[in-house]
This record gives structure tokens, sequence and C-alpha cells, in this order.
């Protein structure tokens, strides 16, 4: 049967769509885990890329003629945002697994066909939100759950840089995917609401800034800034505990996550701060990339569901459609819809 789970010890074989801004990163991951046995790619210049980084594989046009090979048990896709949803339908039908890139759709409606494509055909279906496999986020959820942190008040990201200006989606829809994905496994649950602010003041239909608060019953609060407009490259979570906070720096070369022993600690209703020292964590020295590709391959293969699932890709597409409706209307509060 196509996309039939591997056998034996056969490891996984896969095909990459799409080798170009992004799809080369995972053309080459794929490549150095032995798992890639074609890419397709409708440009020259992507399948050029595609032969130089992955030499003797099978490099082609089309995902079409690939989609009928009974040795390739899975489909990898870096296409543009709007192509995600069909031709992850595509995949799915043609009985192979399917890892997509974020955001995995475009609209709820096309986010549900996906996942409940992937549970009637037995699939997996992985989302790439990449940075929930990387070692500073799993480091910082482990300070989180043994209560290093204590209890959790508020979530900041940023992510910020110039350029990668985008037309089918906005840099709410381009860049907030990574950040939601972090903020709703910390949390463990969806927002009640949402609050989004936008501006384009490049003059196009698509927003080139976003600010985005997301409400959570109970708390914490989360706030999310996200702009292709900036002239400095930030990519930084923060999170603020009762006991303690972290920050984890994706931007920088090292030292990458802290922990900040630092409190407001409360003595007849006045409020005293505690300072401490920043700890840096020591971190393993691994490609965040490799380990999302690596955790694929291994969902293929044991037919378990890997951390970044279709459920958790959809999660974050009933947030981002609650900000896209926000921004319409000016940034009302607006209500998250069940997924």
């Amino acid at each position: 049967m196509n996309g039939a789970a591997p056998t034996g010890h056969r490891p996984p074989r896969l095909a990459v769509v799409g080798c170009g801004y992004w799809g080369k990163n995972l053309v080459r991951n794929f490549h150095a885990l032995g798992a890639l046995a074609a890419v397709a790619d409708g440009t020259e210049a992507g399948r050029a890329t595609a032969a130089q980084l992955a030499p003797g594989i099978e490099v082609v046009d089309d995902l079409a003629p690939l989609l009928g090979r009974p040795e390739l048990d899975a489909v990898v896709i870096a296409t543009p945002a709007a192509t995600h949803a069909p031709l992850g339908l595509r995949v799915l039908a043609a009985g192979k697994d399917l890892l997509v890139e974020k955001p995995m759709a475009l609209t709820l409606a096309e986010g549900r066909a996906l996942v409940a494509a992937a549970a009637a055909g037995g699939r997996i279906l992985q989302v790439g939100h990449l940075l929930e496999y990387h070692p500073a986020f799993l480091t910082l959820r482990d300070w989180l759950a043994t209560g290093r942190l204590g209890r959790l008040l508020r979530v900041h990201s940023h992510r910020l840089g110039f350029g990668q200006v985008r037309t089918e989606e906005d840099a709410l829809w381009s860049l907030a995917p990574h950040d939601l994905s972090l903020v709703l496994r910390l949390t463990g649950k969806l927002p009640e609401a949402v609050s989004c602010h936008g501006s384009n003041s490049l003059g196009t239909p698509r927003a080139d800034t976003a600010v985005t608060i997301l409400h959570f019953a109970g708390g914490p609060d989360a706030h999310l800034l996200s702009s292709w407009l900036h002239p400095v490259k930030e990519q930084k979570l923060v999170v603020t505990g009762d006991r303690g906070m972290a920050v984890f720096d994706d931007a920088v070369p090292e030292h990458k996550l802290a922990f900040f022993d630092q409190h407001v600690a409360w003595t007849d209703g006045r409020p005293h701060l505690h300072r401490g020292a920043a700890q840096p964590a020591e971190l393993a020295p691994a490609e965040p990339l490799r380990l999302q590709c690596a955790a694929f391959l291994e969902a293929v293969a044991s037919r378990r569901p890997p951390l970044a699932d279709g459920v958790s890709g959809l999660r974050v597409i009933a947030v981002l459609e609650a900000c896209r409706r926000s921004l319409e209307l000016g940034g009302q509060h607006v209500a998250v819809e069940a997924p």
C-alpha cells in the first residue's frame, strides 16, 4: 500500500517539495539523516539548489509523479503558505505521511480538513513548529514544569527583522505561528479571546507589523510583536513567573536561554523586588531543525504522533483566525473558536 509504515529496519524515505528560502534547509537535513529520496521544485533555481545540496538524489519539477511511488513513506511541504493545505490534502490522499511548514493552512476550515484527512487515513501529520524542538525551549518548559519559575504570570515575544516581505500572508501569519505555538505549549490551553492591531506602512494590503494580546481565563497575559519592517533582528521570548523569570533569545550566538532569579515579594501590601543574578543555561549543541526532522522520521517509523502534531497546529490556526478578525475590526476583542 502507498505510504505504508516502514517495515523491519528500513528507515523512512521521503520527498521534499520546495527547495527555496526554507525548503533548502529541510533538503539539507533530511539528506544528512539519510531519509531523502527525491526533491520536487517547479523552478530551475530550486532544482539546481537541490542537486547541489543532495548530489545523486532524484530532482523533479512536479510532485505528482512522486505520489504514486510505493517506496516513498512521506512528503515534506515547504512551498508558499497558500499552497500548504491543497498540497497537503493531495499528499494525505495518496497515503503518505506529511510534514507541512507553518502555517499549516490559511483558514481554520483548511486546517480542519488536513487533520481530518490524516486521521481518516491513519497518517502522521506534523507541522513545522521547529522552536518546540529547540533545546532552549525544552529546557524552559522543564523549568516551568518543575516549578523553578513558579506560577506563570506573563509571556512576551518579539519576532522582528527586515526582509522576507510576503504578499500571500501578512506579518502575523508569517511570523507569529512560531511564537503562538510556544505560548500555547507553555500555557497548555487556548486563549479565550485575542485583540490584534496591525499596520501596513508599506502601503500593501498585508500588515507588515502586528501587535497581539492573548487573553487567557485566569491568566497568564501574553503579548506578541511581529514585524518584517524592523532594522534589527530580534527573536526573543520572555517568560515571567512569580518565583523567577527566563529569557529565550534565539538571535544571539550563545547563551540563548537564561534564568533570572528575580521576583516581586509582598509584605504588608508593599512590593519588594528580589534581584538575583542571571544564570545562563547549559544547552546541547543541536540544530533545532535537525531535531524536528529526526522527530518526524521517528513518528513515521513508530506511528506515534509527534509533539508538533496536526492538532497542535490546528490550535495555532484557531488563534490566528481570531487575530485576523480582530485586525479587520481595528483591534476589537474576538473570541477564539475551538478548533
